[in-house]
């Protein structure tokens, strides 16, 4: 049974639970040329033909560069009491280096005071795939200097927002800068080279260490530090077969290990380096990364969409690989090209990713596992549907209301089962630019008319409001 096939049951959030929306820059601001910023990767990227949906970019998006104080009036009139939105490095510090542009950070400032007399608690996400081209240029991610460059960013950033901005996220989805974009080349810069992917997720790893640091040096100790990870919730085809077992365990390192590994406990696992020894030697790790690494956290955010299927290849299967990440001859998961994923059952997204609270609430309750004590955010959790206007300019989107009685019933059964779960991050806020996809697939509670860049909350957002007012779930009939 589904966790929303209980429509009657009343489902209650402790008074403190967060009810926030997420959105990252680039999809979301445009004016990609004001105020001095310069492009980043995703600007090249999304204007290299072939490389996204139609040759569709962000230079537009949906405006929020311009229309911010009327979706923060949005999020109020929902009922918010959070928004995450990420930073664009370039906007701040166009070359990744020296002084900040205090008309980028301007537009920080501004965002911010809005959020707050409306009531809304800002939670500052520093990077969220947008590197500047400049460092890429000077080899970006799998070369050890962007750590420092970043750091330095973070620094920036912590100084102008700190005394007004309690949560901060250093990182959105380190696996997909490094393995989307360095292995598979679904995203920017675009490149697939397998050992550049894992030097590139060493250097995340660090660049979050050093940033954690250079934050707590500027910031009030009350603010909240964390990163926000996409965990993947890896599940064998067959559960009894060592060989889907041994599968498993390879993704989950590829997936997670790398990742929580060094930031939670101080370490990579052993069976990561056997499992790409003929891929590199990990001679970049240097004495004192790990230290510099695995820094104390305030808090973990977690990201989950669909749960990952996968067993040994089978030598006679062929056809594309359905992990889920885009179409690419180039594997994401290095070192694992004897590992086949596969569709799991059930009904599905536009995006093709199967609706599945159950990995959700496996997820959290491996955390609160993982770091005992460590206080979690989902900080992305959503859907995309096809959606559309009714003639009376109304968006009707009883799927996704659906999808999130779901999934929040399961954040709900996690906290009853004892997880520190204390906020829930709707993807995302607006329809916007979804990066490889443009603009076909909308995520958004609110409706956005790419053609006018009107708003209109649709009827999720409105249910999604009235769970956020009420700190319960209302029944997906009254949508």
């Amino acid at each position: 049974m589904s966790e929303s096939a209980h429509p009657a049951t009343t489902v209650t959030f402790p008074p403190s639970f967060l009810w926030g929306a997420a959105t990252s820059a680039y999809q979301i601001e445009g004016a990609v040329r004001e105020g001095g910023r310069t492009p980043s990767i995703w600007d090249t990227f999304s204007h290299t033909p072939g490389k996204t949906a139609g040759g569709e970019h962000g230079d537009i998006a949906v405006d929020h560069y311009h229309r911010y104080r009327e979706d923060v009036a949005l999020m109020a009139e929902l009922g918010l009491s959070a928004y995450r939105f990420s930073i664009s490095w370039s906007r701040v510090q166009p070359t990744g280096r020296g002084p900040a542009v205090q008309v980028g950070l301007d537009f920080y400032r501004r965002l911010v005071d809005e959020l707050l007399e409306h009531g809304i608690k800002p939670a500052v996400t520093l990077y969220h795939w947008d590197l500047p081209q400049e460092l890429e240029d000077a080899g970006g991610w799998p070369e050890r200097d962007t750590a420092y460059r970043f750091a330095e960013y973070a620094q920036i950033v912590g100084e102008a927002l700190g005394d007004r901005v309690e949560q901060w996220i250093t990182l959105n989805e380190p696996w997909c800068s490094a393995f989307l974009g360095y292995g598979s080349g679904v995203h920017a810069p675009g490149r697939t080279d397998p050992e550049a992917s894992l030097r590139a997720a060493h250097h995340l790893n660090l660049a979050h260490g050093l940033g954690a640091s250079a934050l707590r040096s500027v910031m009030p100790a009350r603010n909240s530090l964390a990163l926000s990870l996409n965990s993947s919730v890896v599940r064998p085809l067959s559960p009894q077969d060592p060989a889907d077992l041994a599968a498993v365990r390879k993704i989950d390192d590829l997936a997670n290990g790398v990742f929580h590994g060094p930031i939670l406990h101080g370490a990579y696992p052993e069976s990561l380096f056997a499992a790409t020894e003929l891929i590199t030697d990990w001679s970049y790790v240097l004495d004192g990364d790990l230290r510099a690494i695995h820094q104390p956290l305030d808090a973990l955010g977690l990201n989950y969409y669909t749960p990952t299927l996968v067993s040994t290849t089978d030598p006679d299967a062929s056809g594309p690989r359905a992990d889920g990440h885009g179409a690419s001859d180039h594997s994401p998961w290095p070192g694992a090209d004897d590992v086949a994923f596969h569709q799991t059952p059930g009904e599905r997204t536009e995006m093709g990713w199967t609706i599945d609270p159950t990995g959700l609430h496996e997820l959290i309750m491996r955390y609160t596992r993982e770091a005992p004590g460590l206080p979690l955010y989902i900080t992305e959790n959503g859907a995309a549907y096809d959606d559309k206007p009714d003639p009376d300019g109304r968006v009707h989107d009883p799927e996704r209301t659906a999808y999130l009685h779901g999934h929040l019933s399961a954040v709900r059964r996690a906290i009853t089962d004892g997880a520190d779960v204390r906020g829930y991050y709707l993807w995302s806020l607006l329809d916007n630019f979804e990066w490889a996809y443009g603009y076909e697939k909308r995520f958004g509670a609110v409706y956005v008319d790419y053609a006018t860049l009107a708003r209109t909350p649709k009827s999720s957002a409105l249910w999604y409001g009235q769970a956020a007012r009420t700190g319960t779930l209302p029944s997906v009939e009254a949508d």
